[in-house]
């Protein structure tokens, strides 16, 4: 991964990313569908300034219910 990636399409296409997303049995969708849930939760003033990214504890905890799945 370098410096000059700017959309979640590079960053998802991204062969370390990639790498590291299959070790944890994450799959592209999973991470657009996550993103997009919090997109769609966010206030409409919020959505027009700058992207929300969820914080690293949602996401993890998001992970790992995909881990106790599998």
């Amino acid at each position: 991964m370098n410096d000059s990636i700017s959309t979640l399409d590079e960053l998802l296409s991204d062969p370390m990313v990639l790498l590291v997303m299959e070790r944890d049995r994450v799959r592209p969708e999973q991470v657009r569908m996550l993103l997009e849930r919090v997109r769609s939760r966010a206030p409409d003033d919020a959505r027009s300034d700058q992207p929300v990214v969820p914080p690293a504890h949602i996401v993890a905890r998001s992970c790992f219910q995909q881990w106790l799945r599998s």
